[in-house]
């Protein structure tokens, strides 16, 4: 298999007679047309005994999932009408999947904010977004919409992530807020420089063109199962779940803890059965950099969100997709497809973004929006019937989807939009991507506007004023560190900033060090010097007060193991021992490649909740030594 389902198109030429850098997609397969919803209507309709959905030991068939989604929509039609905006708060499961149905089924906008998405950061949303209602365990909704008119929702409280209460809370707009336009079928919300997250609306035919070159190029049918593993929040969920839905399989939503070790995601592939999925690319790379877990039936693997840095090696018996696409192109615009049998398999360079999808067409262009020759640098530009409707704001809309430049002949195209990511097209359209244009940085395959995560900083009494840079560690990762002026006459510190920050941000956008300055290093043009803060963190890093941190006389192996891993993952040489993984800047992702650490270095495998129940790292390092003795005395 090479490229499923993509093409390039003879690219037009510069007066000197060198291809310009445009690549265009394949024409959508015949019947694209055809609506999400139809199609899993039908297969509800032809084979209602089918699994739906398998939860463990649970199961929900098609036509139990239908019926289930009819009683939620009945419970919601009077207050509830097309093209309303529904924030949905709830995590990957069956009571998921019906309400997506139930909306769908609505004529309502799907808006996926996650379980526990902070009540500081959905607040905000629904301040900024007329969000007619909030699905949700009340738990963990905002003060004002728990106080609100509730109306409790018959969901499946069943499987690893299921609520046990699920209401709607229906609480009036704060103000004026945005609505969602009349075409969107779901919107998703993005980082956004102001400090407030952005929202985009996409439409069912983009996600259903999307979809169709998915079921094709996965051989998804009837008999599969498909995972339900990324985080609610961010866009890849929605095709993970109409994957499934619109081609008859099984989806298989993931325990929480799936998502934070590689070996255990592998093992719940196996155990689950699923046969395609999708996996963050810091979670599949560890996989790829191993002997290839052996009984898997998964055939297929979407990875994405993240550069990736390696190929996949020939024991991979998986069929890998390295696909790329923001949120405005409706989750993925170019695929690049790899097989164990290809050459160069197993290398550790990094494989291309690929060919753009049916329908999808890109640009690489200048700083004025024309397109640069082949091989040379600029910022990708995509169009095509991939793209999302716009944000919600109109005005930011009309800065990021652009006119197509006078005279270039782009047939089908009237938009393009400008990613801000930096790549360079080669013979044949193959994309290779570079970087970020500007500011914005991906931190686990998530994107974030490092000035979000400082105007959220800034919330704080405490906080004068804050600036948040993304320097990358030694092994090349992104991580965020903020630099922070305390407001007159306080005296913040880290642990009694982040508690807040969480409520406001994902998790990925929680700093891994936070650093408390008198003032900020300014350039000659009179902006604060980022690259001036990061210099000196490092001094100070490398000087005196880093020593404190220094591993104590007589640390056993594991300690001192432990310790040089979490230095050197967080990039805070000043980690100690008594130090709490999570409260000193430790993430899921983080925690993933510090199990890989330490079972390489060891031979020791902890289980990511091992790592998160331990009050510190010396209960960790703890248990490390007490298996490696058990492991020796079993082999003397």
């Amino acid at each position: 298999m090479t490229q499923p389902m993509t093409a390039s198109a003879t690219a037009p030429h510069t007066p000197d007679g060198r291809p310009l850098s445009i690549a265009r997609g394949a024409a959508p397969a015949t019947g694209a047309d055809t609506g999400v919803l139809a199609r899993f209507e039908e297969w509800a309709r032809r084979t209602p005994q089918a699994p739906a959905v398998v939860d463990g030991p649970h199961r929900w068939t098609y036509g139990q999932i239908g019926a289930a989604a009819d009683e939620v929509a009945a419970a919601l039609r009077d207050r509830v009408r097309p093209g309303d905006l529904v924030g949905v708060c709830l995590d990957r499961s069956a009571a998921l999947v019906v309400t997506a149905v139930a909306l769908a089924r609505l004529g309502a906008v799907y808006l996926p904010l996650g379980p526990r998405p902070g009540e500081r950061r959905t607040a905000a949303v629904t301040d900024d977004l007329n969000v007619v209602c909030l699905i949700g365990d009340p738990a963990f909704l905002p003060p004002r919409h728990r106080s609100a008119e509730l109306r409790e929702l018959a969901l499946p409280d069943a499987g690893a992530n299921a609520a046990a209460r699920v209401v709607a809370a229906f609480a009036a707009p704060a103000g004026p807020a945005r609505s969602a336009p009349p075409e969107a079928f779901y919107a998703v919300l993005t980082s956004g420089s102001t400090g407030r997250p952005k929202a985009v609306a996409v439409g069912e035919p983009a996600l259903g063109t999307l979809l169709d070159w998915y079921r094709t190029t996965t051989g998804l049918v009837p008999g599969d199962r498909h995972s339900l593993l990324i985080g609610v929040a961010f866009d890849p969920h929605l095709m993970e779940l109409w994957a499934g839905l619109t081609s008859g399989a099984a989806l298989v939503p993931a325990p929480d803890e799936v998502r934070w070790d590689p070996m255990v995601l592998a093992d719940w592939w196996r155990e689950a059965g699923v046969t395609v999925g999708v996996a963050a690319t810091p979670m599949a790379e560890p996989l790829l950099e191993r002997l290839w877990p052996t009984g898997l039936k998964l055939r297929h693997l979407m990875v994405g969100g993240d550069r990736m840095h390696r190929r996949p090696g020939a024991d991979v018996t998986a069929t890998v997709h390295n696909a790329y696409g923001p949120a405005e192109a409706t989750v993925a615009a170019t695929v690049y497809t790899m097989q164990g049998a290809d050459p160069g398999a197993g290398t550790d360079s990094a494989p291309p973004i690929g060919l753009p999808l049916p329908g999808v067409t890109v640009v690489v262009t200048d700083a004025d929006g024309r397109p640069v020759p082949q091989g040379t640098e600029g910022e990708l530009r995509i169009g095509g019937s991939g793209l999302a409707l716009g944000y919600l704001d109109p005005e930011l809309t009309a800065r990021r989807f652009t006119a197509v430049p006078e005279g270039l002949g782009l047939p089908g195209v009237e938009r393009l939009y400008r990613t801000g990511d930096r790549v360079r097209m080669a013979d044949g359209g193959q994309l290779e991507f570079l970087g970020r244009l500007d500011d914005q940085v991906k931190i686990s395959g998530v994107r974030i506007e490092p000035a979000e995560v400082a105007a959220a900083f800034e919330q704080d009494p405490a906080v004068l004023s804050a600036v948040v840079t993304a320097p990358r560690t030694a092994d090349g990762h992104t991580r965020l560190v903020a630099y922070v002026r305390p407001a007159a006459g306080a005296a913040p510190t880290a642990e009694s900033l982040l508690p807040a920050l969480r409520t406001w941000l994902p998790e990925q956008a929680v700093p891994s060090d936070v650093r408390i300055v008198d003032a900020f290093p300014l350039d000659a043009n009179g902006k604060v010097d980022r690259a001036e803060l990061t210099r000196q963190a490092a001094a100070v890093d490398a000087g005196p007060d880093a020593a404190p941190g220094a591993p104590e006389a007589g640390a056993t192996p594991g300690e001192q193991l432990l310790l040089t891993a979490v230095r050197d993952l967080l990039a805070r040489p000043e980690t100690a021992l008594t130090d709490n993984f999570t409260e000193a800047g430790g993430t899921s992702i983080i925690a993933a490649r510090l199990l890989t650490v330490i079972e390489k270095e060891s031979g020791v495998r902890l289980r990511a909740p091992e790592l998160l129940r331990q009050p510190d790292l010396r209960a960790v390092a703890r248990l490390i030594d007490e298996r490696r003795a058990r492991q020796r005395a079993a082999g003397a």
